[in-house]
């Protein structure tokens, strides 16, 4: 296997580019769950998951504009593989989290920046490689 041909500056562009992406979907996530909770009222764990969901929609699409430059018209496909990735992602991170901090007492913060490191990692790997192949 040759890596340099895998780990090429416009694969190293397109991962910085994702991580940008992702990283304004934090404020997506977090603006909307905190909308929901504190005006609209509505519970907070169904306030996150609209949060999530909506920083999951906006990061499909600003991903497959700006970082891949998909043009597959069959963007429900597209975003219901990128939505479950996302999803597959939730659930790993959380079950490093539950590891690191249940099984070896790691503390909660270290948890979850590993826990984001090696999920931002799996997302852009299995999205360049499945998503918008």
């Amino acid at each position: 296997m040759d890596y340099e041909q895998i780990f090429n500056e416009a694969f190293v562009l397109k991962f910085i580019k994702f991580c940008m992406v992702g990283f304004s979907g934090v404020f997506v996530d977090f603006g909307i769950t905190f909308i929901c909770k504190e005006f609209l009222k509505i519970q907070k764990y169904i306030s996150n998951a609209i949060g999530f969901t909506m920083a999951a929609t906006t990061n499909y699409m600003m991903n497959r504009i700006w970082t891949f430059h998909s043009h597959n018209p069959h963007i429900g496909l597209e975003f219901t593989r990128f939505f479950l990735i996302a999803l597959i992602g939730l659930g790993i991170n959380l079950l490093i989290i539950w590891t690191m901090t249940g099984k070896f007492r790691v503390n909660f913060y270290v948890s979850k920046l590993v826990a984001t490191l090696l999920v931002t990692i799996w997302n852009f790997l299995i999205n360049a490689y499945f998503t918008f192949a």
